[in-house]
Order: structure tokens, then C-alpha cells, then sequence
């Protein structure tokens, strides 16, 4: 790739792409948590950082990546912090298709065109660089089974991925439930992760489309998260549930900058 470090939104992708299908698991929340997981990056790289529920720009210089740099740019603009839910509840058309040209530039994925029942075009991707796919899976896998706190980039990377519901993806069937529950766990060990993990959980489960008439309490049957995003660190976060976006993004931009 030309570079040693690969970033956060690039691993997301990189673990949702099936070697079997060629396709990415859970497509339509795997774009809100590739919004979300540049945000992390962008906070990594010290150019936004956490105002309690809301994402405010602390140095606008750009990263040298275009499409971070298009992301910090937007928030830029918006002129105030940003509450995360509304970030990522915000329109990311072609957000998936970007990062997965992006990788195919660097040579990690192959496009191979299809066609489906005979008719309609289609693109798989295959990865090519197998070695750095199994590195990541290899850090999950690592955290979940030692219990050691995970260095941030790990931990939001594993945040994310629960958050998208890659875990059934990453560790199918009833043997890989108590390793869902450990991914899900490690969502405490890095802020930001959190803060953007569950801000792209209440997305799916329409809370930023819900009034904010009092501050969320948590029920008996284990509800979605506030609307905040905001929850105690070593809380368990719910299996996400997918939603119709279109109706969160709406009530989302109509309250950007409410409280």
C-alpha cells in the first residue's frame, strides 16, 4: 500500500468482506460504521476530539488521506461540534464503493465482474493481500481470548464491528456466541470507539429520529441506547437491529444542533 498503517475504515471493510461471496456482510450498516470509524480515525490522528455527546474539530490541518480529509472538511464547516448520531446518521452515498475502489488501487482487493441471473451487472471482490485480512482478524481474536486491553485502534476497530453486526459474520453459530459477547465487551476500552459505536447503534434503532424530551433510562427488556450515544463504560451494548435509515437521517437533519 505504501504506507504502514492501514486505516481504521479500511480494516472495518476488510473484515466484512466475505471470501466466499466476494460481497460485504451487513452492507447497509457497514456504511454508517465506515462513517463512524473515520471519525475514530480522524480522533486518532488528533484532528477531532469528543465534546460530550458531539464531535468538534481541534485542528482543521489536513491528514494527507482524501477521503478522511473530505470527512474533517465537512465537519469543518459545520462551524460547531457536531452531535455524532447525526454525523452518521447524515447521507453517505458511495461511502462503501469509495473505500472498496480505494483498496483495489492499493492492490488488496480484486473486482471481478459478475453478472446475477444472467442479466444484471455485478462486482465481487476478492482480497488479495490474505496475510494482512488474517493480522486483523488475528487482533480480534487475540483480545477476545486473553482478556488484555487491546491497544485503542483494536478496541474501537472491535467496538465498530459489533456495532455493524459483523460479530455473527466474524463468529457464527451457538459456538461462536461467547466470542460475540467478548467483542462486544471490548466496546469499553477505547472512548471514542464507544461514543461512535453507539451513536451507529442508536442510527439503526431510530433514535436519532426519536424527541428528546428527557434524558434515557434503561428498561427491563434492555433497550436501545440514549440518544446521546453517551453510556457508563462497562455497560453492554444490545445486538444492533437494522431500521429503515432513511426515516433516522430525516428526523436526524431536522434536529442538527438541538439539544
Amino acid at each position: 500500500m505504501g504506507r504502514s498503517r492501514r486505516t481504521i475504515p479500511e480494516e472495518l471493510l476488510l473484515l466484512a468482506l466475505d471470501p466466499a461471496t466476494g460481497t460485504t456482510a451487513q452492507p447497509q450498516s457497514l456504511d454508517l460504521g465506515l462513517a463512524g470509524a473515520q471519525l475514530v480515525e480522524l480522533a486518532l490522528a488528533g484532528r477531532i476530539a469528543p465534546d460530550g455527546d458531539r464531535i468538534a474539530v481541534v485542528m482543521p490541518r489536513p491528514t494527507g488521506d482524501p477521503t478522511l480529509d473530505s470527512a474533517l472538511e465537512l465537519l469543518r464547516r459545520r462551524g460547531s461540534p457536531v452531535r455524532a448520531v447525526h454525523w452518521i446518521g447524515g447521507p453517505r452515498l458511495g461511502l462503501r464503493q469509495t473505500y472498496l475502489t480505494h483498496l483495489e488501487r492499493c492492490g488488496m482487493v480484486h473486482a471481478v465482474a459478475g453478472q446475477m441471473c444472467g442479466v444484471l451487472p455485478t462486482t465481487r471482490y476478492q482480497a488479495t493481500e490474505t496475510a494482512i485480512s488474517r493480522e486483523i482478524r488475528a487482533r480480534l481474536d487475540s483480545a477476545i481470548r486473553t482478556g488484555v486491553p487491546p491497544d485503542p485502534r483494536t478496541a474501537a476497530l472491535a467496538a465498530l464491528a459489533h456495532a455493524v453486526g459483523l460479530g455473527k459474520h466474524l463468529y457464527p453459530g451457538n459456538e461462536g456466541r461467547s466470542s460475540r459477547s467478548r467483542l462486544r465487551d471490548l466496546i469499553r476500552h477505547d472512548p471514542m470507539g464507544g461514543l461512535v459505536a453507539h451513536a451507529v447503534m442508536d442510527v439503526q434503532n431510530g433514535v436519532a429520529a426519536q424527541p428528546r424530551r428527557a434524558p434515557a433510562t434503561s428498561g427491563a427488556g434492555g433497550g436501545a441506547p440514549g440518544a446521546s450515544g453517551r453510556q457508563p463504560a462497562g455497560r453492554a451494548a444490545a445486538e444492533p437491529a437494522g431500521v429503515g435509515l432513511q426515516t433516522a437521517h430525516r428526523g436526524a437533519m431536522a434536529r442538527v444542533g438541538a439539544r
